[in-house]
């Protein structure tokens, strides 16, 4: 739960669904690549199961594939709101995605995504075989690569890393709510995915 005053939030953290590099047993990491037919069934499937929890604003990665889970999720929604992506890398982007009717407003919800929640980079092993770079360098120094908390793949960003940028990264998101008045909401939707510590819904 989060706290702010006398409010709380719920916090909803949803793995974006399978990938293409999941399915072919590929180091993803931060390379955008979209869903598997697999993939939209499991984001239906998660929307499905918080379709009665309240969703104020989605925070997301810049990666199609968390955009798309995020997306197909709330197909699923009761409320059926209308997610609206704001853009901030300029602004006139900016300035084009803003909402100004109070009416439109309430009918949808904002989603904010950011590069600084993309998952984790897996440097030089991005796109190689799994169980081969296992085969090549040892099942124990892949397990260390991948599992280790503080101990990072070559070229690339251990799970320390990773979590710095994107838990900081949330608590400057937050801000991005003032505009729109959900400073004091009772939700939150955020799509996040840090490797194996972010738990499923």
């Amino acid at each position: 739960m989060i706290a702010n005053a006398s409010y709380e939030a719920a916090l909803i953290l949803i793995r974006n669904g399978e990938s293409l590099w999941n399915e072919k047993n590929l180091f993803t990491g931060c390379v955008d690549v979209p869903l598997t037919e697999k993939g939209v069934e499991e984001a239906i499937e998660a929307g499905k199961r918080i379709s009665n929890i309240p969703v104020d604003v989605i925070f997301t990665s810049s990666l199609i594939r968390a955009q798309m889970t995020a997306m197909l999720a709330m197909i699923q929604h009761r409320r059926k709101k209308v997610p609206i992506i704001l853009h901030d890398e300029s602004e006139q982007a900016k300035t084009w995605s803003q909402v100004f009717s109070d009416e439109i407003k309430n009918q949808s919800i904002p989603v904010i995504p950011a590069w600084q929640l993309n998952e984790r980079m897996y440097g030089e092993l991005q796109g190689l075989n799994k169980k081969e770079t296992a085969e090549k360098y040892g099942k124990q120094q892949v397990h260390e690569w991948r599992r280790s908390y503080d101990i990072p793949p070559p070229m690339g960003e251990s799970l320390e890393m990773c979590a710095e940028r994107a838990v900081a990264s949330f608590f400057l998101l937050r801000y991005a709510l003032s505009p729109f008045n959900y400073y004091c909401t009772m939700s939150i939707f955020f799509l996040l995915k840090i490797n194996q510590s972010v738990s499923e819904v």
